[in-house]
């Protein structure tokens, strides 16, 4: 037997059932088995006395006695349950089989010494326990260790693959186990963070002695699983600085230095300071930098973004800064034109609706290098856009684009372009930690100074008309005004407000003031239009969909109402509220949802009101909705741990994260002796599943 082997070879399986258990499961080999994890534990080294059992009970006990007066009873229509009374020296409980055969009630053991074992449930003071596990006495044999209950259903359980035979089939398995795997991290290691050994983890995962020898398994396998998922991207990364050249900027220059004495309009924080240090080295090398840059919503990303291409400005270098709307786009050049318009410093902006002959005079300043920034949509990846001598390309909401899309940005010039990849939805840091390894992290995680926090609150539908005078007083302080809805028009299948029926509402109420409306199936130039019309403050009210989520950048609107707040997911509220709070005075983000709210949509509402913190929001968000929906991979596979668990295990990510950066800093292609065991296990189980990561 080996790892590989089929499970059809297993005892007790053989090729009709190791196809079903492939058809329900996906398991094919011995290796599948011995990682299918127990669920929980159960303990029955204890028993107890039926006069101690109480309501609140969570877990299956154990109870010791004899089961009398067995009978039919007739319930519903027609059907029948097996029905008893269990009874032991201090009281009695009462017994139930809702689905039961023949055979079955000639086996249960009348007025004989036996265990059952069950879940307790209380009805108006009297216990019962349905479907009891049953022992007999002399055939029990009390064992101090946990018993695994391994993930089932009903599928499973009638073609009697059930916990029993699942725990036969690892005993089985656990019994070669020594012949089948060995260590694979090394010694050292293993002493410097107290883990016990592969071997041991895998017995006390399935069959652990106790509650200790569990923990320590659980710690072991978590750490293992954390530590070849950050090995693949350290290799990775490792293969990516040794071998992909990039263009060094050893200098910087008259551009940047006249923009940062002169020209920047407000002090920047420690934050972006320390972000565009990091970046600054990064550009020294001649290495491709390929670094993400995360800040909170106002955080002032752009500003580093401008001050990294003057960087490579003065060192004869061209940049691309892509989004992936033209609304987004826009934004971005318009706040860039803004912020050079005293330098000499060419920019243009190029989207699908840029005119043919302004293309052509892009196309050319490009070529000729006159042109120093070029802003755009996927516009900039056709193959006709070429550059001069394009260095930094910056990417903006970069998981937008695809990893081809990304790509073609390299063949922009013969040395690829450095790549610095920005996102205004904070990642939580144990999925930064864990799916962006191969890119060097920079975090602006504060605000700048004189930014006041936004005021949020959640109101219900009886609210409206409070929520509308409180809009038009602060309309009659010269603020402007946002209603968010979540739909453009009435949906037969989903209760919730709509933009087109309650826009005339709007127009009504606030009659003399000027509105404006923005969403998806508008065409460009609307949409522009209707955007600067609001952004030039002729409109005081903009009611929109969620077009508006990122890119609109209006410092004098100072209330964002949005309706059926709870049709919203977290993040998606977080980036809608960053649509004010980006002037001086203080902003106000309305949260109305109907009377009737999900569990997970009060924690939504909830969290919102209570923080502005886009990372602690992040954190609640994976816990609602899990790794795999914040990156976009729940159907890929991607996060497909075991054990590990990316929002609680914190800690052991980092500790794994510190191991392998210290392991491939003394030896990168793990050729030293102590590492072998590692390399072959790696080389084996990751074979051909990331290219980058191969050790040759």
């Amino acid at each position: 037997m080996t790892l590989e082997t089929p499970i059809e070879f297993l005892k007790g399986i053989g090729p009709e059932r190791a196809k079903f258990i492939k058809n329900v499961l996906g398991f094919t080999t011995v290796y599948d088995f011995l990682t299918f994890y127990p669920l929980r534990y159960i303990d029955k080294s204890k028993v107890y006395a039926i006069k101690d059992l109480r309501a609140d009970f969570e877990n299956e006990i154990q109870l010791k006695g004899k089961i009398t007066d067995l009978q039919e009873v007739a319930y519903g229509s027609g059907k029948k349950r097996l029905s008893g009374k269990f009874r032991d020296s201090t009281g009695s409980i009462e017994i139930v089989w809702f689905r039961y055969s023949k055979w079955m009630k000639e086996q249960i053991p009348l007025n004989h010494e036996i265990f059952i074992f069950g879940k307790i449930t209380e009805f108006n003071g009297i216990f019962s326990m349905a479907h009891p596990e049953i022992e007999i006495d002399e055939k029990k044999a009390i064992s101090g260790s946990l018993l695994p209950i391994y993930p089932g259903s009903e599928k499973l359980a009638k073609r009697g693959l059930n916990n029993k035979f699942f725990q036969t089939v690892l005993k089985e398995i656990l019994k070669n186990l020594p012949n089948l795997t060995a260590e694979n991290l090394p010694e050292n290691l293993l002493k410097k963070l107290k883990l016990i050994g592969r071997l041991p983890a895998l017995y006390n995962i399935h069959f652990p002695k106790d509650i200790n020898h569990y923990k320590h398994a659980e710690k072991r396998l978590k750490f293992e699983e954390a530590f070849f998922f950050q090995l693949g991207f350290g290799l990775k990364k490792q293969h990516h600085k040794t071998s992909v050249v990039g263009n060094p900027f050893p200098k910087i220059g008259d551009n940047f230095n006249d923009f940062y004495n002169n020209q920047i309009p407000f002090e920047l924080t420690n934050a972006q300071k320390r972000v565009l240090k990091e970046i600054r080295t990064d550009l020294k090398k001649p290495i491709q930098m390929n670094r993400l840059l995360q800040g909170d919503v106002g955080s002032g990303k752009t500003m580093v973004a401008l001050l990294s291409m003057l960087i490579a400005l003065d060192n004869g270098f061209q940049s691309c800064f892509m989004a992936p709307t033209e609304i987004l786009a826009q934004q971005h050049y318009n706040s860039l034109q803004e912020l050079l318009v005293n330098t000499d410093i060419k920019i243009r902006l190029l989207t699908g609706s840029t005119k043919t002959s302004e293309r052509k005079i892009i196309h050319k300043e490009l070529l000729s290098g006159e042109l120093a920034i070029l802003v755009g949509t996927h516009a900039v990846l056709e193959d006709i856009v070429q550059f001069k001598n394009l260095g930094l390309a910056i990417i903006d909401e970069q998981h937008r684009f695809g990893v081809a899309q990304r790509a073609r940005l390299w063949a922009k010039n013969r040395i690829p372009p450095d790549i610095l990849v920005m996102t205004a939805t904070p990642i939580p840091r144990t999925l930064a930690m864990s799916f962006y390894s191969d890119l060097d992290v920079s975090v602006i995680d504060e605000l700048p100074v004189g930014r006041k926090a936004i005021i949020t609150a959640h109101r219900r539908e009886k609210d409206r008309l409070t929520i509308f005078r409180f809009a038009k007083e602060e309309i009659e302080k010269g603020r402007q005004i946002y209603f968010v809805y979540p739909l453009i028009e009435e949906s037969e299948t989903l209760d919730y407000k709509n933009l087109l029926e309650n826009f005339d509402h709007i127009l009504e109420f606030y009659k003399g003031y000027n509105v404006t409306m923005l969403h998806g199936r508008m065409k460009p130039a609307e949409k522009e239009a209707a955007m600067k019309y609001f952004a030039s403050g002729n409109a005081q009210i903009m009611v929109a969909t969620t077009v508006i989520e990122v890119g609109v950048n209006v410092p004098n609107a100072s209330v964002m109402i949005i309706e059926s707040a709870e049709r919203f997911g977290l993040s998606q509220l977080h980036q809608l509220r960053g649509r004010v709070g980006r002037g001086a005075e203080q902003s106000y983000c309305i949260l109305v949802t109907s009377d009737k709210l999900t569990s997970d949509s009060r924690t939504r509402m909830k969290t919102m009101v209570e923080t502005n913190d886009g990372f602690k929001i992040s954190e609640v968000d994976m816990k609602l909705r899990g790794p795999g929906d914040i990156l976009g991979t729940q159907q890929s596979g991607v996060v497909d741990f075991k054990k590990l668990d990316l929002i609680t295990d914190s800690n052991i990510i980092k500790a794994a994260k510190a191991a392998v950066e210290e392991l491939l800093e003394a030896d990168p292609r793990l050729e030293n002796s102590e590492n072998f065991a590692l390399r072959t296990y790696y080389a084996k189980q990751y074979k051909g599943k990331n290219k980058w990561s191969r050790i040759s």
